[in-house]
């Protein structure tokens, strides 16, 4: 017979032993001190599939679709999701095309379905559920060649510029809209309409900023909805800009210079990002090239600031930067002075970079989620330091951190 015994000091004191994180291979950089403990939402790029996933790595949940998206993809407060999806036959195939916008039950069903395509207009990108239940998303609007010319445009075919639409789910109407083409200015034909100067009407969008060979003036790929102001916040990635435009008018206003909150109508009431864009060397250019104009909400470090993702460094300098900046309160777009916003953090490292997609988003204690569209995510704290990296299989258009027990994640989240 074999006895075992055991003694122990009369006062030490058994320490349990933690239980081992086992990180998946996705995981290049994990600081557990520093990281905050949520779950993130990786939208994939044109895909048919996203993810939410742990610190760790592991899928915590998948989405799976029947089409592919095209691009946006969200959760909502009351456990639904919205999502921009790609239609199989798009009468314009620009990247970031979509064309279908979709809302999924708390179970992940398909609840309603809007095809946009209106002649050779079609919704892109990205879409926003508002608090009042409507649904807002960018279009790409066709004017054709004849117009395009009458309107002084240095371009002798069919230009594609961006408007918003506002559709009301219930009963399948658009109740407001918005359109670029309403607010344009040219200094190219003096014999054409719209003549005037550029840098005297900040106000106005320079029609002939940035001709791209296939018509593709603008490409907006961003929309970001200002509760408090009842104001859209639009990334304007050919212009390396963010437009503001007053959501309180009627459709008519949004036509015009005159009307809503601010008395302006449809004309930008701020813009931010390239002075160049609009003719002043007042200012220094801040964006080349961005993505996601990312309002903070309340609750987060820096609420009321905006996150935003510009692609490209100076002179083509392929390093991308995060910036979140502190919005002028009143909004002022003057002529021929500064009007760029100040810049509160700022993050960027040698290995940051992506020309396309994007993004970042502000957590709950501090730390910023990057998305870098070609590589994954980052987390990086307000000193910059990275402390957690995810590296994904596929191209990613956005991240977006949610909470652990947020209502979003409660018919997600057992």
């Amino acid at each position: 017979m074999i006895f075992l015994s055991f003694s122990c000091k009369k006062d030490e004191e058994i320490t349990p032993t933690e239980p081992e994180v086992v990180l998946s291979d996705n995981i290049l950089v994990y600081d557990s001190e520093k990281i905050h403990n949520n779950l993130s939402l990786l939208v994939k790029n044109a895909s048919l599939t996203s993810l939410l996933v742990d610190k760790m790595g592991n899928t915590v949940y998948e989405w799976n679709f029947d089409t592919k998206l095209g691009n946006d993809f969200e959760l909502l407060p009351d456990g639904k999701s919205i999502g921009m999806f790609k239609r199989t036959d798009p009468v314009i195939n620009f990247g970031g095309y979509g064309g279908i916008v979709k809302i999924f039950d708390e179970n992940g069903t398909e609840s309603w379905n809007y095809d946009y395509t209106n002649g050779d207009d079609i919704a892109h990108h990205d879409v926003e559920m508002l608090p009042n239940g409507n649904v807002i998303f960018l279009v790409w609007e066709e004017i054709d060649a004849a117009e395009v010319q009458a309107a002084g445009v240095d371009f002798n075919s069919n230009v594609y510029t961006e408007t918003l639409i506002e559709v009301n789910p219930s009963t399948n109407q658009v109740v407001w809209e918005w359109h670029s083409w309403d607010h344009i200015i040219q200094n190219h034909d003096p014999n054409a309409a719209h003549y005037g100067s550029i840098a005297n009407n900040p106000q106005r969008i320079n029609i002939n900023y940035n001709i791209n060979s296939n018509g593709d003036f603008m490409h907006a790929n961003g929309i970001s909805y200002d509760t408090a102001k009842d104001v859209i916040y639009i990334s304007v990635n050919y212009f390396s800009e963010v437009w503001v435009v007053d959501h309180s008018t009627t459709i008519s206003e949004a036509s015009s210079s005159l009307g809503g909150n601010y008395n302006k109508g449809g004309d930008l009431l701020y813009r931010f990002g390239n002075p160049s864009a609009y003719n002043i060397s007042a200012g220094t250019r801040i964006f080349y090239n961005n993505h996601f104009p990312n309002l903070l909400k309340n609750g987060v470090p820096g609420a009321g600031n905006m996150l935003v993702y510009s692609n490209l460094g100076p002179d083509g300098l392929e390093q991308s930067s995060v910036y979140e900046m502190m919005l002028p309160e009143p909004f002022s777009l003057l002529p021929n002075i500064n009007n760029e916003p100040t810049i509160v953090w700022s993050f960027t490292d040698e290995d940051l970079f992506f020309s396309k997609i994007s993004g970042a988003d502000r957590l709950l204690n501090g730390n910023t989620l990057i998305c870098e569209g070609d590589f994954g995510m980052w987390e990086v704290t307000t000193d910059g330091e990275v402390v957690w990296k995810y590296e994904s299989d596929v191209r990613v258009w956005r991240a977006y951190g949610h909470e652990l027990g947020s209502s979003e994640l409660e018919y997600i989240i057992d």
